[in-house]
């Protein structure tokens, strides 16, 4: 009886769980990506409950009296609540606006570090009760057919395969359980170091249409800024100067300059106009500006500081004679064709678009698209890559993560940005300035 209710009760707390999670992926336009959302969303809050869960288990042995577990609970969900609308307080409920408070930026700190570390530990814990579970089952099928031999006098009747003591199935479970705490610690070291380096990337590019007057022409791209009390304008000052320093011909911005607070555009504005390159500075806009609403005051902030934002135009970038057709489209741009009649035949054309979708890559190759540079992804922001290919969240929405991709006539650079979004942790996805020549 107690085996059933216990059962009844999983099966209605997996369906409330179940039932949030549709109502958090209802604005998922894409059909392709509402199922993965809808499992991500039903492991975040089961995460939630485990680990609330493992947390009133430890503070049962230190508060005497019953009922204790309920009071703790109480307790557990007032904190949580209070953390989420303190969390969830600015435009579109995510942590960014322009307000630089230390509080602010604690309490932004510590819940991001809290539901990474929850969801990624909660993984583990799957990970670890699978196998178990899959070590139970062979450990069944063996004692059976060890049986079967038994009865029939083939096999001796010690049984080498005894269930293991309730202690050590306690120690393994502990040992498990704190394993798969880890992930608390990267989360934290994401939020605390992995966010603040950046990492300077060169690449040579070989095109084969380039004027022999560009050969080492060097280019610096910069992308998805995101000013946030997570990204102040004296860090990105910072990233200003080691741009500058690598003294680059000519340097390209791909979008999201803001996050969700429209009114720090002139901040962002004024703290990359410290941006210097022989041939100027250009750029694209990219879905944050739509959001904001920032699209026509953002370029025309930009522009009083001599960047040019190109928007569905093109613009010659010359040298000794020769040109370079370098051309900009914005990623509320609903036509995938949008830079079809911007293109030049016979010309090196040069593509800045937020995110490839907007523009699919094979179709910027056969259009004459000899180099596509884009962000948008962050790197995957949240990647687990350095253990396997494809463990990044980032690829619900695209191939095209990071780094370098070619097709015969064109390549594509994923730049992974130096801001972040949604939550200020980075994890094998270090911000990047890219130098190309």
């Amino acid at each position: 009886m107690i085996s059933v209710s216990k059962a009844r009760k999983r099966v209605i707390t997996f369906s409330l769980i179940t039932i949030c999670a549709l109502w958090l992926s209802r604005g998922i336009v894409h059909r392709s990506f509402f199922l993965p959302y809808v499992v991500v969303f039903v492991t975040l809050i089961a995460s939630q409950l485990f680990w609330i869960g493992r947390v009133l288990d430890i503070g049962e042995r230190f508060i005497p009296g019953r009922p204790r577990r309920a009071w703790l609970a109480i307790i557990a969900a007032v904190i949580w609540a209070m953390f989420f609308f303190a969390y969830g307080r600015t435009p579109r409920h995510v942590p960014y606006g322009a307000d630089p408070s230390l509080g602010r930026f604690l309490i932004d700190g510590v819940f991001s570090v809290w539901v990474v570390g929850s969801w990624l530990g909660f993984g583990l814990v799957m990970f670890f009760w699978a196998v178990r579970q899959g070590a139970l089952g062979a450990n069944s099928v063996v004692r059976y057919l060890r049986g079967i031999a038994i009865s029939h006098g083939t096999a001796p009747v010690h049984d080498a395969f005894a269930v293991a003591s309730p202690t050590r199935r306690q120690l393994l479970r502990q040992t498990a359980l704190a394993v798969s705490a880890t992930p608390f610690v990267a989360a934290a070291y994401g939020l605390l170091y992995s966010r603040l380096d950046v990492e300077i990337t060169h690449r040579r590019v070989a095109l084969a249409r380039l004027p022999k007057a560009f050969e080492g022409f060097r280019i610096a791209q910069l992308s998805d800024i995101h000013i946030s009390h997570f990204m102040t304008t004296n860090e990105i000052r910072r990233c200003v100067t080691m741009t500058n320093g690598l003294k680059p011909d000519l340097i390209l911005l791909t979008g999201d300059y803001v996050s969700w607070d429209s009114a720090a555009q002139g901040e962002v504005v004024e703290a990359l106009a410290g941006l210097r390159a022989s041939y100027g500075v250009f750029g694209c806009l990219g879905n944050h500006e739509a959001l904001t609403g920032t699209e026509e005051s953002i370029t025309r902030l930009f522009a009083a500081q001599g960047i040019r934002i190109l928007r569905q135009e093109r613009a010659a970038i010359q040298l000794e004679g020769e040109m370079l057709n370098l051309i900009g489209i914005d990623d509320s741009e609903e036509d995938p064709r949008a830079a079809d009649h911007l293109v030049i035949p016979d010309t090196v054309n040069i593509l800045l678009v937020h995110n490839v979708g907007v523009a699919d890559f094979d179709h910027a190759v056969e259009l004459g698209i000899d180099l596509t540079l884009m962000g948008h992804t962050h790197g995957g922001q949240l990647s687990l890559e350095f253990i396997r290919r494809g463990l990044s969240f980032a690829r619900l929405e695209t191939p095209y993560v990071s780094g370098w991709y070619e097709r015969p006539g064109g390549q594509l650079y994923v730049n992974r940005g130096i801001g972040t979004t949604l939550i200020p942790i980075r994890l094998g996805a270090a911000r990047r300035s890219h130098c190309l020549n």
